[in-house]
């Protein structure tokens, strides 16, 4: 099942002419260079947020023993 390109209707795939708006439709070979690097970029977003997600990690461990070093030194002041 595909969408058209000019107005979202579905159609059955290998339509070159939208059956609502008459609108044509890009050839099969487009489509899989556009499912292509949709995926490609599908892949590069989920690696930059496990990237972000580390780094959210890393900083919260560090803020979290700068924490316990102060509670450690502020207990053993008294």
């Amino acid at each position: 099942m595909a969408f058209c390109v000019n107005c979202g209707q579905s159609l059955h795939d290998g339509m070159r002419f939208c059956r609502f708006c008459g609108n044509q439709q890009p050839g099969e070979q487009l489509i899989q260079r556009l499912r292509m690097e949709a995926e490609q970029i599908r892949q590069i977003a989920l690696m930059m947020s496990n990237q972000q997600a580390m780094q959210q990690a890393q900083y919260n461990a560090q803020m979290q023993q700068q924490f316990n070093n102060q509670q450690f030194g502020q207990q053993r002041r008294w």
